[in-house]
C-alpha cells in the first residue's frame, strides 16, 4: 500500500493556488495525481467558502461574499482502472477537522429563506470533539465530521445533458445555479463550461449527507476514465436537512481509499450514490443503524428532468432505488417494497441545495440475520 498526500495552502484562496483544485465539475480538468486501488490518499481541503469567513470576519463581511467561489475542491484524483460503467467505492478512513468553524445565515438562502432574512454569523471553536461559539452561548455541538461534497467528474455527454436539464429546470421556474465563469477555477473555457458544484447530481457532489463519516463507504458511478475524484466542503457537525444552508463549516483533511467495482453501474437501473457502513459505529453523535446500506434519491423524474425542490419525488426515488438494491439480492419487487415499509428509514439529508434536494433511505443489515 502507498500513501499519497495532496497539500493545499489554506492561507490563500483557491484562485491563488489553482494547481491545487477546482470549483467547477468538468471532465477535462487535469488530475493532480494518479493512484491505484488500495492506496491511501490524504486530501487537505479548504473550507466550503474558500476562506471568506475566517476567524476575523464579522457579519459586515457577508455583503461582500462571493458565492461563485464556494466549494473549492481538492482534486481530481485519477484512480487507475476506473472506467465508465464502473462504480468507484470511496472508503473514508478518517476526517481530521481544523480548529475553526462557522455557520451563517445569508439572505435568500436556506429552507426558510422567505421567512428568516436577517444575516447572522457564528464562529465556532473546535476542540476535544466539540464546537462552541460566543455567538450561540450555552451550546456544545458534538462533532461527527464528514465531507459535504464528494464527487466524480461527468463525461462530456453527461455534462451537456445536465447543463440542458438545469436550463429546462430554470425555465420551468425552478431555482438553479447555472454555469458562470466569474471566479471559476480553472479559468477560461473549462471554468465557463463546467458545472457549478452547488447542486448534487448522479455523480455525487454537494449531497451534505451527515452519515458519510469516518468508516463509511460511498459508491459513485464512474462517467470518465479514472473517475476523477474530488472532495471538499468539510463539516464538523450538521443536522439532517442543513436548513439554514450551512453546517458547522470548516476546513478538514479526509483520508480515503478506493476500490473499483467493474461494470456495476451498467447493471443498475439507476445512476447515483449508494453508501454503507460495515463496521459498528459507537459514536452517538449520528443516529444510524449499526450496520447499514443506504441510497439517495433526488427530484429527477422519469424524463430525466429536475423537479426543483420536490421533496416528495426525492423520497420516492430513494425508495425506488432501495428496491433496486434489494432486487440485486434476489428479492422480488413486491418483497422489496414490503421490506422498505417495515425496515427502511427515510432521512432528509438536505433541503437547501436546489434544485436537487436529497433524501436518503437506510436499510439495517441486521434484519438479514
Amino acid at each position: 500500500m502507498t500513501t499519497h498526500t495532496l497539500h493545499v495552502d489554506r492561507s490563500v484562496p483557491l484562485a491563488a493556488e489553482p494547481h491545487s483544485g477546482h470549483n467547477r465539475f468538468h471532465p477535462d480538468i487535469v488530475p493532480l495525481i494518479e493512484v491505484a486501488e488500495g492506496d491511501e490518499v490524504v486530501i487537505e481541503c479548504r473550507d466550503g467558502v474558500d476562506g471568506q469567513l475566517g476567524p476575523g470576519t464579522t457579519i459586515d463581511d457577508l455583503p461582500t461574499f462571493d458565492s461563485n467561489r464556494i466549494h473549492p475542491l481538492t482534486g481530481p484524483v485519477f484512480v487507475k482502472g476506473a472506467e465508465p460503467g464502473d462504480v468507484l467505492e470511496v472508503e473514508f478512513l478518517d476526517i481530521v477537522p481544523e480548529p475553526h468553524g462557522f455557520t451563517c445565515i445569508v439572505p435568500d438562502l436556506g429552507f426558510l429563506r422567505e421567512e428568516i432574512t436577517t444575516p447572522f454569523l457564528a464562529h465556532w471553536d473546535i476542540a476535544d470533539g466539540f464546537a462552541t461559539s460566543q455567538q450561540v452561548p450555552g451550546v456544545r455541538i458534538p462533532g461527527a465530521s464528514f465531507m459535504g461534497l464528494t464527487g466524480v467528474a461527468p463525461s462530456a455527454r453527461k455534462l451537456a445533458e445536465w447543463v440542458e436539464r438545469d436550463q429546462r429546470c430554470q425555465e420551468a421556474g425552478g431555482a438553479v445555479l447555472l454555469q458562470d465563469p466569474v471566479s471559476a477555477v480553472p479559468q477560461g473555457g473549462i471554468g465557463a463550461e463546467g458545472l457549478r458544484t452547488w447542486t448534487p447530481r448522479e455523480n455525487g457532489g454537494n449531497m451534505d449527507c451527515k452519515l458519510l463519516t469516518k468508516g463509511a463507504k460511498l459508491m459513485l458511478p464512474v462517467f470518465a476514465e479514472g473517475a476523477l475524484f474530488s472532495t471538499g466542503d468539510a463539516h464538523f457537525a450538521q443536522g439532517d436537512g442543513e436548513v439554514c444552508c450551512t453546517a458547522v463549516e470548516m476546513a478538514g483533511t479526509p483520508v480515503v481509499r478506493f476500490t473499483v467495482h467493474k461494470g456495476l453501474a451498467e447493471k443498475r437501473t439507476f445512476a447515483g450514490p449508494v453508501f454503507s457502513r460495515t463496521s459498528y459505529y459507537t459514536d452517538p453523535r449520528i443516529a444510524a443503524p449499526e450496520h447499514f446500506l443506504g441510497v439517495m434519491g433526488m427530484p429527477i423524474n422519469e424524463e430525466g428532468d429536475s423537479e426543483s425542490e420536490n421533496l416528495t419525488l426525492a423520497a420516492k426515488n430513494a425508495v425506488r432505488n432501495m428496491i433496486v438494491l434489494l432486487q440485486e439480492r434476489g428479492f422480488s419487487r413486491e418483497q422489496a417494497y414490503v421490506i422498505c415499509s417495515v425496515a427502511v428509514d427515510l432521512r432528509i439529508s438536505n433541503v437547501v441545495d436546489y434544485p436537487n434536494f436529497v433524501v436518503s433511505a437506510l436499510l439495517p443489515e441486521m434484519i438479514f440475520g
